[in-house]
């Protein structure tokens, strides 16, 4: 099982593959919490978010689209890893 802090960095370097069961356990270090599932949807909120992130696998994996989305969040709110 491969540590959060290190899928961070995998996908600052520019990677965007990544198992969807890993995209899940990086979102719990920055405080993102499962709200519901709805059919494959999972609705992901956070304190101090104005949306929620809204996650679904391609097979075993994230899409890479949202992976993205996850990024980009993390960037504007200025999110940080808890360990």
């Amino acid at each position: 099982m491969v540590k959060p802090a290190k899928l961070f960095q995998r996908l600052l370097q520019g990677s965007r593959n990544l198992g969807f069961r890993d995209f899940q356990r990086l979102l719990e270090p920055f405080g993102f919490r499962l709200i519901r599932i709805s059919g494959s949807h999972h609705v992901y909120g956070r304190t101090g978010l104005d949306r929620p992130l809204i996650i679904q696998p391609n097979g075993k994996d994230a899409k890479a689209y949202q992976v993205e989305q996850f990024l980009d969040m993390v960037e504007a709110y200025g999110l940080s890893m808890d360990e």
